[in-house]
């Protein structure tokens, strides 16, 4: 059994580490994308569908890339807030160029 990891900064690097794969971090973008439009949609419209929408669509690409792409298990199934914030903070570090550097870290840190 492994040990929990307690803090938010190491377990951001453990996250970048399960998500390896460009594609795979492709699917969490464009599903944390979709969420904020529906969490928008939702907030224009009081139309509940779209927060139904946005989790729905938002994890069911996310978790379709960790099953059939990545190859490992959700973080969220272990860490549900800190992988909600952890998928916003790749974005944000994704569209600003500042993702890489940390990509090269956790690969170094849990290489086998």
């Amino acid at each position: 059994m492994e040990a929990r990891i307690s803090n938010y900064k190491e377990f951001f690097l453990f996250y970048l580490n399960e998500h390896s794969k460009r594609i795979t971090r492709l699917f969490h973008y464009v599903g944390t994308t979709f969420a904020l439009v529906c969490i928008a949609l939702f907030f224009t419209t009081f139309n509940g569908l779209y927060l139904l929408a946005g989790l729905v669509g938002a994890y069911g690409l996310a978790w379709t890339s960790h099953f059939f792409i990545e190859h490992n298990k959700p973080a969220t199934f272990t860490y549900p807030l800190w992988s909600y914030i952890a998928d916003h903070h790749m974005l944000a570090l994704a569209v600003t160029g500042r993702l890489q550097p940390l990509l090269d870290k956790a690969q170094t840190k849990y290489a086998a």
